[in-house]
Formats: structure tokens, sequence, C-alpha cells
């Protein structure tokens, strides 16, 4: 390790975090909604709490926030515990899915609400809101209502109001879910930029992997109350902890083998050394290896090739600039693949149906976890 990554890590344990969750548990009267969570979230960092309905992450959000009590566990922001403190005197802003506007009010006064209640004066009041509107692209809508603005303007708005006091952590609450798809392709990428530019520690809610992979410094990936794994989005698509990450973030292969001991493993017909593989499996252990759909090679293939095999292509899916062909091979015996290739790809290797198409796996890059037991019927 090099003096500069030295510093960069002593650095990085030096700073105090902007937000610690210890041990936090939410108990329902028949079940557990949130198990010994343990985070820790960096100044200025954007976090993203993903994972599907029910996993507990909105229950959390709303922890942090003081609108839901947990059952045990502290949580300290810059140092202040502020563990059973009611919502009022936490210091954060948030963005609800719903906008949460007041119909009545114009947009200027939406903005302002939080300082009008701060008894700031007027003059500075207006001043703040003209501020806020220019920084969320609205710089001339504040005397509109918010029927008069559509739902991606209307969370803009939302976000303006959130940020208004300067508050010490923004929380967002699937903030995207509501609106359209261009809409949230366009305002995920503004929400990060302003995020960026006002520097502030953020914590979004999403069930939405793309959202998260392309928003957040770091995921925190949650099921069934219990956090899966914690990591940058690369580290979450590219090294995931367990069966349930590497199925939930992004689409991937999974198929069945058996450990021949030494990291080295058979599919089918097929044995592969994979050195990415972190656990010890015994000779004969069953086991599932995951390959994401991008992850073969497909150019300039000969016999020389490594994991090299040769499939048919039973389905094509396009979808514009990429498409989706779904393989099967002997020598896998009969397991399939879905694999993605470009358009130029699909045209230059005569991606078609009923055609045949060599390829090669990279099982450098294959994630390999014990196979799950069969569940009887």
């Amino acid at each position: 390790m090099d003096m500069t990554t030295t510093r960069h890590i002593a650095d990085e344990l030096s700073v105090k975090p902007a937000l610690e969750i210890s041990g936090v548990y939410k108990n329902f009267e028949t079940f557990s909604a949130l198990r010994d969570i343990q985070l820790s979230v960096r100044p200025g960092e954007m976090l993203c709490f993903l994972g599907p309905s029910g996993c507990g992450k909105t229950t959390l959000l709303r922890i942090i926030a003081g609108l839901e009590t947990q059952s045990e566990g502290r949580i300290l922001q810059n140092g202040r515990d502020i563990s059973w403190l009611p919502a009022d005197q936490r210091d954060y802003g948030i963005v609800f899915q719903s906008y949460a506007l007041f119909p009545n009010l114009t947009i200027a006064e939406n903005v302002g609400y939080g300082l009008v209640n701060g008894k700031m004066r007027k003059p500075q009041i207006k001043e703040r809101v003209a501020e806020l509107l220019k920084l969320v692209g609205l710089p001339t809508s504040g005397e509109k209502y918010p029927s008069q603005l559509s739902g991606g303007q209307q969370q803009r708005v939302a976000l303006a109001r959130a940020l208004a006091t300067n508050p010490g952590l923004l929380l967002l609450d699937e903030p995207l879910s509501a609106l359209d798809a261009l809409e949230r392709i366009r305002l995920r990428g503004e929400i990060r930029r302003l995020q960026k530019q006002v520097g502030i520690t953020t914590i979004m809610v999403t069930h939405d992997q793309e959202e998260a992979l392309s928003m957040a410094d770091r995921i925190v990936v949650m099921n069934h109350g219990v956090i899966e794994q914690v990591g940058t989005p690369l580290d979450i698509y590219e090294r995931p902890a367990s069966p349930f990450v590497a199925d939930f973030v992004g689409k991937v292969n999974v198929l069945k083998g058996l450990a021949l001991g030494g990291n080295r493993f058979r599919v089918g017909e097929i044995e592969m050394q994979c050195d990415t593989c972190t656990e010890s499996y015994t000779p004969g252990q069953k086991v599932s290896l995951y390959l994401r759909p991008e992850d073969r090679v497909a150019e300039r293939i000969d016999q020389d090739t490594p994991y090299r095999l040769n499939a048919l292509i039973t389905k094509v899916e396009f979808l514009g600039g990429l498409c989706i062909a779904e393989v099967t091979s002997e020598a896998l015996h009969g397991q399939n693949l879905g694999l993605h290739f470009t358009l130029n790809q699909l045209h230059d290797l005569n991606i078609r149906e009923g055609n045949r198409i060599d390829i090669a796996l990279r099982a450098h890059r294959i994630r390999v976890f014990a196979q799950r037991a069969e569940v009887a019927a």
C-alpha cells in the first residue's frame, strides 16, 4: 500500500460521521421490521437505502427523521444523540414521494414556509426563496400554484423547501417513483447535481436499482429488516456479498454447478477456475455461479479461447441500443443464459433467433455461492 493510499484511509477514519446508527431494532406485534442496524454515514455523501417493498428501508428513514420510534438502539447526528428527540428538534429536511406541497399556497410561499415559522424577516425570506428557486431551475415560478406545475417541477419545489433552512441532513423518501420514466431520469441527474453543489449529507430510499447505482456514493442493500451489504455502486454490482444482492441489483444469470476444490468448478461440461471466489467449498458441493449478462466474450474466439462454448440463440429482446439474447448450450447441459449485446454486435455477429454463436464466459467475473436448498412444495 503506497503512502497516498495510507493517508487517504487515515483521513477517512479521522472524519467524524455525519450520522451514526447503532443497534437499531424496530419490532411490531407480529414481526420485526429492523434487526440490529449498524451504519455510519459520511459527511457530504449520497447514501441510498435500496431494497424491495417491506425490507425496512422506509421504516429506517422514518426512525432517522423521528417520525417513527425505534424499539431500541442509538442515533447520533454529528455526535449529538437524537435517538429519542421529536422530529421538530432534529436537523433535517425531507422530501416525500407525494411532494406534500400546500395547494393553496404559491410556490414561493411553499418554499418559504419553514422560514416563516423560523421567524426570519420578510426581505431575507424573499431573498432565500429566490436563491432556492434559481438553484432548482424554477426562477420564474414563484407566483404560480402547485397545480400549475408538472410532477417533476413540483418535486423540485419540494426539494427547494427541504433545503430552505440549511439542514444538516437531507432525507429523500422515494422522491422519483411518482414521475414518468423520462422525468425520473432527468430529475435524478438534477438531484445528484444539487446534492454535490450544496454538499449536503443525503439519504435516499428507493426500490429502483438503476436510481441507486446512478446516484449514490454508497448503497445500503436491505432485505427482511437487515443490511445485506454496504458499498459503492461498483462494489455492489461487481462483488455482491450474497445471492440476494446478486439477484436484486442488476440482471444476473445463475448457473448450477459443482465445486472441484481449489477454486475450480464444473458447470455442465465446462471446468472453470474462479479466482474471485473467497469462500472455501468442498469437492462435490453444489454451488450456484452468478454471471452478469455482459460477462461474456463473443468476438475473436478460437479453439484456444478458455471457457468457450457454442450456443443456440432461442430469443432476442430488442431494447434500442441494447438487446438481450437468450441462449442455451449442450455444454451447459441445457442451462440458459441471458446475454447483453449492443446494436452493432446484433448486426456484426448476426444475433438472430435460431442462429448459433460462439461465446466464452469470463470466469474471473463470476461470483460463487453455496446452492440454496430447494423448498419442498
